[in-house]
């Protein structure tokens, strides 16, 4: 751990209304690819139970072997419109911790295997 960190201010007041509009699923990381072009982006193949989506994440500098989240369950922010980044598009936003501040980031994951597409909250 970092003795140096300083956590960030909290964020204002939300309604609990505001955050029951995020959809944030368990998910299984079944592929990890190059973005072609990229030096940040990673295309990342996403088990959600019932389908798969396309997530591309930003992580490719962050870890010495970034494919090796693959087949980790993670948690996914599933309910953003697509967004298209380098020529393709993403569906969605796998949740990090850290990345805002500056730690080198970690996965957000279930603390033991639960079906893929089980939502937070």
């Amino acid at each position: 751990m970092n003795k140096q960190f300083a956590p960030a201010p909290v964020k204002p007041t939300i309604d609990f209304a505001d955050l029951d509009r995020v959809d944030v699923r368990v998910g299984t990381i079944v592929s990890v690819e190059d973005v072609a072009g990229s030096d940040k982006l990673l295309k990342l193949t996403v088990d959600f139970g019932d389908h798969q989506r396309t997530i591309l994440a930003g992580m490719k500098q962050e870890r010495e072997n970034p494919r090796e989240v693959d087949g980790k369950q993670a948690l996914f922010v599933v309910n953003l419109k697509p967004r298209k980044m380098m020529g393709q598009t993403s569906e969605g936003m796998l949740f990090d911790i850290g990345y805002a501040d500056g730690v080198v980031p970690a996965l957000a994951m279930p603390e033991r295997d639960v079906p893929n597409g089980s939502r937070a909250g």
